[in-house]
């Protein structure tokens, strides 16, 4: 892949329509991902009306790329169809469970990452929306979600009308193991993140929000243990209201 290593989130698209040829062709070759027993536990639905993404845009606090991108392309943990069809075929279907839920969630992100891959190879450019587990009832609602099927990723789809500077990564050896998972300690805590917190990006941040270290930006302000917990309980009565939790 000549993009894995140059790959940036767009959030600015130009005027121009991303073909529906093409962008049929790209999800028949994501379908090639791996899958948990050859049961595609997923589907995508496509936005692209004005309208349906003005609907959406609340439940992705309203960031301008949902309205303004060619296509937003909403992934979902999906067992509903095999449900379906093993009903349809005289078997007792079993997938109403938080496995199988685990196991559509699974499936629907590695499609989407797929997919984004095979995008960005073809010039396109994408960028990945966390607040879709936010507020999924929202986006229930208005994509007419039925049982069995809950949002688990959003993409925003164009050709880019920027070329934004590439984010920062831990090093290697801050995320792989060697046989066996060796916990930090201070000092590994030290070396891996000194690059990210000497960043000047990363003491603005400080600056602005008035943090001592980088860890309470995210701590005290981005991701707060409030908005966690609050966000966590509105994903389990979802799973609950979709079927997955009894």
């Amino acid at each position: 892949m000549k993009t894995i290593n140059t790959r940036r989130s767009i959030r600015r698209y130009a005027d121009r329509p991303v073909d529906d040829q093409l962008l049929r062709r790209l999800l028949a070759e994501a379908e090639r991902t791996q899958t948990m027993g050859n049961l595609q536990f997923y589907s995508v639905v496509v936005t692209r009306s004005d309208e349906m993404k003005r609907r959406l845009a609340p439940a992705h606090f309203n960031q301008p790329m949902v309205t303004e991108a060619p296509v937003v392309l909403t992934f979902c943990a999906d067992t509903r169809r095999t449900t379906v069809w093993c009903n349809n075929r005289q078997a007792n279907p079993g997938y109403d469970n938080m496995l199988s839920y685990q196991n559509a969630a699974t499936d629907a992100l590695l499609f989407c990452q797929t997919f984004c891959n095979l995008a960005e190879e073809e010039g396109l450019g994408c960028c990945f929306l966390g607040t879709t587990v936010y507020m999924p009832q929202m986006i229930i609602d208005t994509l007419q979600l039925p049982e069995l099927v809950v949002p688990v990723a959003t993409i925003t789809l164009g050709w880019p009308d920027e070329q934004p500077e590439l984010t920062d990564r831990l090093p290697l050896d801050a995320i792989m193991h060697s046989e066996t998972y060796h916990d930090y300690t201070p000092e590994s805590i030290n070396q891996f993140y000194a690059e990210k917190e000497a960043l000047e990006e990363s003491k603005e941040f400080c600056r602005i929000n008035n943090k001592q270290t980088l860890a309470q930006v995210f701590t005290d302000c981005r991701y707060t243990k409030k908005d966690n917990e609050a966000m966590s309980a509105g994903l389990m009565d979802v799973l609950r209201r979709q079927g997955f939790l009894k």
